[in-house]
């Protein structure tokens, strides 16, 4: 029985890679069983929308290699490997139709507020031409200076206004300020104003290793997103900057596991007037991707919460093969509808130009 579990298990996967839904490929009148075998290994029509993709500009790995090495504990050849025709095979491969880029951990600020803007203005020029270069195949979510507050704002203004970008890249805290923080209140109500789509992404802790040895990824990037999450629903940002459209990783952290908690002590009346209504309204209008977080026991909390036209695809590439998601993913029962929303549907409303022209 192991066996045959197994293989059921490898052939779901297989057919979520090749962008089959879980009715399975349809048949053509008189298709045989070569042509079948062959459908099974080619992917002919790319579908999903990967929200979560992350840009490796050559330029700036070769000055921030190490750094990026470090936080990711990625061999440096490989990070200085990285360009978009490896980015779209694997696409092509996993059944991705377009990716929307963004900078991962540690990002541009190294404590130099002149470097800082300098960098966020390379990377962003870099992504902004790779998605001219192939359209729609790639979107981009800039990358900002902060805590450089007036830097942010200016380089907020050229991503959105001169280069077109389809968001904007936030990292859960900066020198140990979470979003919620009023250091960024000025940014969140610019990004407001805007009806900005904002991606946050976890980095490392201010406090450092808690364990000694354990990259931050391992849990520590989990529990960052749920504190950003909460520093934004206790501030009463999220009440305050209704129009802003949040994107958060890896299923929410940990935010769906403790939405009924959050519900039950932040729902008193000393949060009444930075949380009108409790946490779970606020929660279930936020976006979270299921990169790096589809296994079956994630996906149970995180749809108890969110309805699926809150649930986006992310795959974490190239940091994470793009199979591994989908085999996560192949482990629990979506229906079609649900899949067709998560993997393309929700993406394409977020960021229309992506979407598959008629």
């Amino acid at each position: 029985m192991r066996g045959k579990t197994r293989e059921s298990a490898s052939a779901l996967a297989l057919a979520l890679a090749s962008g089959f839904n879980r009715r399975g490929p349809q048949k053509k009148p008189g298709q045989g069983a070569r042509a079948r075998k062959g459908a099974r290994t080619h992917v002919s029509q790319p579908h999903r929308i990967d929200i979560h993709h992350h840009f490796l500009p050559p330029d700036h790995m070769r000055r921030e290699a190490e750094r990026v090495r470090d936080a990711h504990a990625t061999p440096r050849e490989d990070l200085l490997s990285w360009t978009p025709r490896k980015a779209l095979d694997m696409m092509d491969a996993n059944g991705i139709r377009a990716a929307v880029g963004s900078i991962s951990t540690p990002g541009v600020w190294f404590g130099d507020g002149a470097q800082a803007p300098a960098l966020a203005r390379a990377w962003n020029d870099y992504a902004a031409e790779l998605a001219a270069a192939h359209p729609g195949r790639f979107g981009f979510f800039a990358t900002l200076p902060l805590p450089a507050r007036e830097a942010a704002l200016a380089e907020t203004a050229y991503a959105l206004d001169a280069l077109g970008a389809d968001g904007l890249a936030l990292f859960t805290n900066y020198e140990g300020k979470y979003l919620g923080d009023d250091a960024f209140a000025e940014q969140l109500a610019e990004f407001d104003r805007r009806g900005a789509l904002v991606y946050v992404h976890p980095t490392a802790p201010a406090y450092g290793a808690p364990i000694p040895g354990l990259l931050p990824q391992v849990i520590e990037f989990a529990f960052e997103t749920t504190r950003a999450i909460v520093s934004l629903l206790v501030s009463g940002r999220l009440a305050q900057f209704p129009r802003i459209r949040w994107v958060f990783p890896h299923s929410g952290g940990c935010a769906p596991m403790l939405a009924g908690r959050l519900d039950h002590l932040l729902g008193r009346p000393k949060f009444a007037e930075a949380i009108p209504g409790g946490p779970r309204a606020f929660l279930r209008n936020l976006h979270f991707d299921l990169a790096g977080a589809g296994s079956p026991g994630a996906l149970a909390a995180l749809r108890h919460l969110m309805p699926p036209e809150r649930i986006l695809y992310g795959s974490d590439a190239p940091f994470v093969k793009p199979q591994q998601g989908l085999a996560e993913m192949a482990q629990t029962p979506f229906s079609a509808q649900e899949l067709e929303l998560i993997e393309t549907r929700n993406a394409e409303r977020l960021i229309p130009r992506l979407a598959r022209k008629a």
